[in-house]
């Protein structure tokens, strides 16, 4: 009955924080964190939030840059340890800047969740995963398989597991109970997770879910963390889509996007740093990519993706082919969007305008936007 209820009650659970600079101005929240137990949703749940998650991974890997540790444009295979080559181009080093701003040439084709005994290198040795008709640089292609690159490369410059090093880099220094798969969230933040839904089901972070493996398993099942090295993998972490985080949380990333780098007196990344974080890399003209909407479980056609830089996703471009204005007014905002088991969120920021909105709902319809390739879901909540 309580599914028959949560099919019924689309969205099971939606939250949005509005904020300024100076902190939230609006809080909505409202349905089910769990239809089980009844548990109402508050700003204060984390939630798997998705594709987001890249633009905070990001965060982190600026400040690695701005360390000097790591370097946006230096061949990764130098940091790797092996050579990291798309086999159509193999004279064409992948950078750091690329992966980022998902022009390396590396695609989903081969999927992008390993277990945790596979090997990277051997995953990126598969020529299927890799663009043979556009050489790295030339063309935009969004691909999850970027970030388990990106983690592998952090934790090979460091010595540093991806989520504990995300911990110390970003969610610490911020103050947030937030985590990368649930290895590193507080007891209190795994109590208070929002179940995701999907057609009335949950499909992903129920208390099972939570208390269980926080990667995916070995083939023989094995969930040993304790043979983990830096650099094997890259994807146990999920860099691309596993961060779980309250809207307050998101909201607090947010503010700091408006504030230049800093935010509640927490000078996280410096205004030069946040210059390369709001510059597109990408801007499309035809044919130097392929337009997605922002979707972590596949790609569907809808001219979303217009301008993308590091991890951070540009919108309202003013191109006839371009529909990647959620919020209908056309004004400029920055941010992400994220899908996934159901869910769909949004981080948006108004720079000129000082706001922004952070949002989430769970079983979510695929129901056409009015004015963007993104859900009409979405577009409600993203106003």
């Amino acid at each position: 009955m309580l599914l028959a209820l949560a099919a019924a009650t689309i969205p099971v659970a939606t939250v949005q924080v509005a904020f300024d600079r100076k902190g939230e101005v609006q809080v909505r929240a409202s349905g089910l964190a769990n239809v089980e137990t009844g548990r109402p949703v508050t700003a204060d749940d984390p939630v798997r939030i998705a594709s987001i998650s890249k633009l905070v991974t990001a965060i982190g890997v600026m400040r690695l840059v701005e360390q000097g540790v790591l370097d946006l444009d230096a061949d990764v295979s130098e940091q790797l340890g092996w050579r990291v080559r798309n086999p159509a181009y193999p004279d064409k080093p992948i950078t750091l800047r690329l992966l980022l701003s998902h022009r390396s040439s590396l695609t989903d084709a081969g999927g992008y969740l390993l277990t945790r005994d596979d090997r990277l290198q051997d995953k990126l040795a598969e020529p299927k995963v890799w663009d043979g008709q556009h050489p790295p640089g030339s063309f935009f292609r969004y691909t999850n398989l970027n970030f388990p690159v990106i983690a592998a490369v952090m934790e090979r410059a460091t010595g540093e597991r991806f989520d504990r090093l995300m911990q110390r880099l970003v969610l610490q220094p911020l103050a947030l109970d937030a985590c990368f798969n649930w290895a590193t969230c507080s007891p209190a933040a795994k109590s208070r997770a929002v179940v995701l839904y999907d057609q009335g089901k949950a499909v992903r972070d129920d208390p099972g879910f939570v208390a269980g493996c926080p990667v995916t398993p070995a083939r023989n099942g094995s969930c040993d963390l304790a043979t983990w090295r830096a650099g094997t993998n890259g994807s146990h972490f999920s860099p691309q889509g596993g961060l779980r985080i309250s809207m307050r949380g998101l909201a607090k990333i947010g503010r700091l996007l408006l504030g230049d780098g800093a935010v509640d007196g927490v000078r996280l990344l410096s205004p030069a740093s946040m210059t390369l974080l709001t510059t597109p890399e990408w801007t499309f003209n035809g044919s130097n990519g392929v337009q997605n909407e922002e979707a972590e479980g596949g790609v569907h056609p809808g001219g979303f993706n217009c301008r993308y830089g590091l991890a951070v996703s540009f919108t309202a471009t003013p191109l006839p082919a371009c529909r990647d204005d959620p919020v209908g007014d056309g004004r400029p905002r920055i941010g992400h969007a994220g899908e996934a088991y159901g869910l769909r969120s949004g981080l948006w920021v108004d720079r000129a305008g000082g706001t922004g909105i952070a949002y989430f709902a769970t079983n979510v319809p695929v129901e056409p936007g009015a004015h963007s390739a993104l859900t009409r879901t979405e577009e409600l909540l993203a106003r």
